[in-house]
């Protein structure tokens, strides 16, 4: 095990998959505190999903090791942020601290090498995307989509996708870019007959 301290960051819905961006406004005063913190320190936040609402809720197991790529320091004391995915990482334990913000011990992955897929994967992934965003309306450059490496595509739509907080966890865990191609494409097709039969959106 890399067992490690990692200064963690709870907000639902927001994916971080490694090598992409994840903008974030930071203003309540517990996370500008952890902001002043991971700067003096390694830059390194821990972006983990709460497994229901409450001021100190429960925590999904996996979550996603990122650095603080660029920061904007604002008069008032509020940041705009970037953070950029590095590995995941799994909580072992929550610690006790004294800190406004929670921190855990974590074992931490190896940073991903870059996979591939297979071109029949690939296919498939970028036929259901273009269905999935003629469905729902959205335009999408697919020369500049059929341009990016397959991790890039793959952790992008993962990323940027309308799906609801469990279904994002889901691809999170996924343990192969393999896994987590088929998975998406699943939950495009489940979306798909959502909206087709009138009702919401996993969002």
């Amino acid at each position: 095990m890399n067992l490690a301290r990692v200064s963690i960051f709870p907000l639902s819905g927001a994916l971080l998959l490694p090598g992409m961006d994840l903008p974030l406004h930071i203003f309540e005063p517990r996370y500008r505190a952890l902001i002043h913190d991971v700067m003096a320190r390694d830059r390194r936040i821990g972006m983990i999903q709460p497994r229901k609402d409450g001021p100190v809720p429960p925590l999904f197991d996996m979550a996603q090791a990122s650095h603080v790529s660029h920061i904007e320091a604002l008069e008032d004391g509020r940041f705009n942020i970037i953070l950029t995915g590095i590995t995941r990482f799994r909580v072992v334990r929550e610690l006790s601290v004294t800190t406004q913000f929670r921190q855990v011990e974590a074992d931490v992955e190896q940073a991903p090498e870059n996979e591939v897929l297979h071109m029949v994967e690939r296919a498939a992934l970028e036929q259901e995307s273009r269905r999935f965003a003629e469905s729902l309306g959205y335009v999408v450059d697919w020369t500049a989509v059929s341009r990016l490496d397959d991790m890039a595509l793959v952790n992008g739509i993962a990323q940027i996708a309308p799906f609801d907080a469990a279904a994002k966890q889901t691809l999170l865990e996924a343990n192969t870019l393999s896994e987590r191609s088929e998975r998406i494409i699943q939950l495009m097709q489940i979306v798909g007959r959502i909206e087709r039969d009138g009702g919401a959106t996993m969002q």
